[in-house]
């Protein structure tokens, strides 16, 4: 986003400077809310046509193109370039560019064509953005020089803090900064004032309003005494070698030193500065003059009264800076607190949320800070780049994840993956073959494709939250990589560590050197599969955990690596709390190339954010699994977790590119009736009438289980395909069938009737008369939401019904009560479990054994204003 294009309620920073030796680079970072515009522009700009750079942009392109053919060994011929439209061939209709390469692309030197008066309007944005700057920046300033009389007074005494001739080095060229800033902020404040008392109605009315606004001189003025940072820069290494050691001989420049105070006069708050960090302002600022010359220019008509003037700025300014950007090495290495020095310790990509918008971006995790850049892939004969976004200082930041899906995507998601599964068999088919040139297209695309669906499909959004009021979110496709994320953060926000602000265009050019990961985590970017990874269908079966410290409602992620063809994230229903958690769940993933398996125990809070408990990776290799299933104890610390492990290999079918089926288990009944327009859920009256059809008269109906694989199997129907389970349930075994509406009802997020019902219930069983005490249970059922009562009243009426049988299934009321009724009423906290099972029983045995149920209704009643008008011809 472009400076001109900011909205009007952020603050708007001086831009940082980067000239390289063909291009200058510039780059806008908003100090406040972090928003940042890149463009690049010719050096010369004495006849800047745009067929020149179109053209330019044309040989880059085909260079660079050139030049991974020869990375991959393959020829290249004289006219290889008129094919080279091929590899412009979209992954999907709409997008032709992917979303790494689609933000490293260089902006135009000119903005984009808008009237005058909307350049005019962005003018102002600019100017107002750049006072508000100038005016925190001041507060800065007198924060620096409060101390400085002070200290010149104790430097006559017979103890000084500081001699004399320190004091004057330490403060050096900065009481003229101040001034020269004093009278920058108040000539321009003073003209914006005047400019806005104009009023709306007469700016509309009057075109040339805007363009009477001018400030050429001030920015002139102040450019040309831009020197006086020359002598600051000379000084600042000795300054802060003072300052150093100062703090570390002396006590009481030391308590002064770690406690210097600047007003935020936007919101009256004071912001809290080392002496170090408020000697570095100067440096930082300077380095933000040509860039704020550039935007402001590029907002400014050509035939407007400043032009002229700023672009003699704008020259005057890059003269000075392009020898402080070389010889400022005192920038390059700061000192943070308790002697500590900044390092990288992470890096990696993620997906960058701003605006509603996603983008892929490189993250680099230093000592005190967190920097977010774009990466530039570099052409033939060129260095990689990055591109500085936005940074957040560790200091009190806070952290948030959630889980972030967006059913709205899931379509598209489905289109891509099946785009990509066509483009892998294709390379598959090209593998053995002599068409190398071919091949080459076809993995380009494929890497375009997954790279794609890698920015559209993170499932996990990780917030920062700075103490100054930034805010940032990035999105990661794996909650495992998340944890690992949270912890190497809050691992260095919990030293306390200041944050000098950083020199950005030297931290952001480092990042090339000093990057551990070098490219987005694509499987398509191997170009040796192993033969050990895995293809076709990994079942994991999550039995029970233990260890935990106190009760808990704990799930388990799963995770697989591989081509993200289908869903590699699955996660089990949240056990009930307990410390010993029981889930005994089958997942089961289509896997192609995977290798790992990643298992994550995280323990819900409905007041707080999940924790997560612990995490582990397992190794995959087809060589060591089968078939049948294989158990194992994970160990996460203190918790260790068993499950059970089979894999089947088998060729894989394309993606569906159908609309998924929602799925039903572990979502809230009231979602699942309002998805089938119903009030009792299909898979409860299919499951119900099944077993009334032929299981009445079966021995031990809902006592004896059935086959786990089989109920299982029958869940993941249910879950995907809803005809494809109500066909299989019409001749699989009957206890599989009632297995599977117990494993419904335990898996629902909240029982049939509400847990905040069940002291209340719990006291009406003291009632001792019968009739009453129905009374009062019908009239607290009564109350309950319309779906839950009426699913809770269709399984009593079934239940009632095989109670009639007993005499032949041996299931009376007692028994069936004993059965269902942990699963239909739940307590709202863990209490005593020998009583919680009685009144769970004998809650659900007072209903049975009512005699005058109300009748359940099925369906949602049909209401005639609902119907749309008729006609009758």
């Amino acid at each position: 986003m472009s400076v001109s294009g900011l909205h009007t309620e952020r603050k708007l920073g001086f831009p940082l400077l980067c000239i390289s030796s063909r291009r200058e680079e510039v780059l806008c970072a908003c100090v406040v809310c972090g928003c940042v515009g890149l463009f690049t522009c010719c050096v010369s700009r004495a006849q800047p046509t745009l067929r020149g750079r179109d053209l330019r942009a044309l040989m880059d392109l085909y260079q660079e193109a050139v030049f991974y053919l020869e990375t991959q060994d393959v020829p290249v011929e004289p006219g290889a370039a008129v094919e080279a439209g091929v590899l412009e061939e979209d992954v999907l209709q709409e997008e032709l560019v992917s979303p790494l390469h689609s933000q490293s692309m260089d902006f135009p030197a000119i903005p984009k064509s808008c009237s005058p008066e909307e350049m005019l309007e962005r003018r102002l944005v600019v100017l107002k953005g750049i006072v508000e700057s100038e005016e925190v920046y001041l507060s800065e300033l007198e924060a620096l020089l409060t101390p400085m009389k002070a200290l010149r007074a104790s430097a006559g005494t017979s103890q000084p803090v500081l001699s004399s001739q320190q004091v004057r080095t330490v403060f050096y060229q900065v009481p003229e900064l101040r001034d020269m800033h004093q009278s920058f902020y108040s000539g321009l404040k003073a003209r914006l004032s005047a400019h806005c008392h104009t009023g709306l109605a007469e700016q509309r009315e009057t075109s040339h309003a805007a363009s009477d606004l001018t400030v050429g001189d001030l920015f002139l003025k102040i450019v040309n005494q831009i020197g006086l940072y020359g002598g600051f820069i000379e000084n600042y290494e000795e300054a802060v070698a003072i300052v150093g050691k100062c703090t570390q001989s002396d006590p009481r420049f030391r308590t002064l030193a770690e406690s210097m105070m600047s007003n935020n006069t936007a919101d009256k708050a004071r912001t809290k500065h080392t002496f170090e960090a408020l000697l570095y302002k100067p440096l930082d600022r300077v380095t933000k003059t040509t860039l704020v010359l550039h935007d402001l220019l590029k907002t400014t008509p050509a035939n407007h009264t400043d032009h002229v003037a700023l672009q003699e700025a704008l020259r005057l300014s890059r003269s000075f800076l392009s020898g402080v950007n070389e010889s400022s090495q005192s920038k390059r290495e700061v000192t943070l607190s308790h002697g500590l020095r900044r390092k990288l310790m992470r890096d990696g990509f993620v997906v960058d949320v701003s605006e509603g918008e996603r983008n892929l971006r490189h993250i680099f995790l230093y000592t005190d800070l967190l920097l977010c850049t774009r990466f530039k892939h570099a052409t033939r004969g060129k260095q990689d780049q990055y591109r500085f976004c936005w940074y957040l200082p560790l200091a009190g930041l806070k952290l948030r994840w959630s889980s972030d899906h967006e059913p709205d995507t899931r379509l598209r998601l489905q289109a891509i993956r099946t785009k990509m599964f066509v483009l892998r068999h294709q390379l598959q088919q090209q593998a053995g073959s002599r068409g190398l040139m071919a091949a080459a297209r076809t993995r380009k695309k494929l890497e375009q494709t997954e790279l794609m669906l890698l920015t559209q499909s993170p499932l996990y959004r990780l917030e920062l939250h700075s103490p100054s009021g930034k805010s940032h979110n990035v999105l990661l496709p794996s909650l495992y990589e998340l944890e690992e994320w949270r912890e190497a953060i809050h691992k260095l926000t919990t030293q306390n560590i200041e944050t000098v602000p950083p020199d950005l265009l030297t931290l952001t050019s480092t990042c090339v050197k000093l990057r551990m990961t070098q490219q987005p985590p694509l499987q398509s970017s191997n170009p040796v599969e192993n033969e050990a990874s895995l293809c076709g269908t990994l079942s994991v079966a999550v039995h029970s955990a233990c260890g935990l410290q106190q009760p808990a409602c704990v799930y388990v992620c799963l995770e697989v690596d591989g081509y993200d063809f289908y869903d590699k994230q699955a996660q089990t229903h949240s056990s009930v709390q307990s410390i010993n958690p029981q889930w005994d769940q089958e997942l089961s993933f289509q896997v192609d190339g995977a290798q790992n398996l990643r298992v994550i125990c995280v323990s819900q809070s409905d007041r707080q954010d999940d924790a997560v408990l612990g995490k582990t990776a397992l190794k995959l290799e087809s060589k060591s699994l089968s078939k049948r299933w294989r158990r194992q104890t994970l160990q996460f610390g203190r918790v260790e977790v068993t499950v059970s492990l089979r894999y089947s290999p088998h060729p894989l079918e394309p993606p569906s590119s159908t609309a998924p089926h929602l799925p039903i288990f572990c979502v809230p009944i009231e979602t699942v009736a309002q998805q089938e327009g119903a009030l009792v859920p299909r898979l409860v009256r299919c499951c119900v009438e099944e077993v009334e059809r032929r299981g009445l008269a079966e021995v031990g109906i809902y006592r004896i289980s059935g086959s786990a694989s089989e109920i299982n199997t029958l869940k993941a129907a249910f879950d995907s395909n809803l005809r494809e389970a109500v066909t299989r349930l019409r001749s699989i075994e009957v206890n599989v069938v009632s297995g599977v509406l117990k494993l419904y009802l335990r898996e629902l997020p909240e029982s049939l009737i509400p847990t905040e019902l069940f002291h209340t219930l719990a006291r009406t069983l003291d009632i001792q008369d019968m009739n009453s005490r129905l009374v009062s249970m019908l009239s607290l059922l009564q109350s309950c939401p319309d779906t839950k009562r009426c699913t809770f009243l269709y399984l009593m009426h079934h239940l009632q019904r095989v109670s009639e049988r007993q005499h032949v299934n041996k299931m009376s009321l007692l028994n069936l009560a004993t059965v269902f009724g942990p699963s239909l009423l739940r307590p709202p906290v863990a209490v005593n479990i020998s009583h919680q099972v009685v009144v769970q029983v004998q809650v659900v045995h007072c209903y049975l054994q009512c005699n005058n149920l109300p009748e359940a209704q099925v369906s949602v009643p049909h209401d005639p204003e609902d119907d749309d008008e008729t006609t009758h011809t």
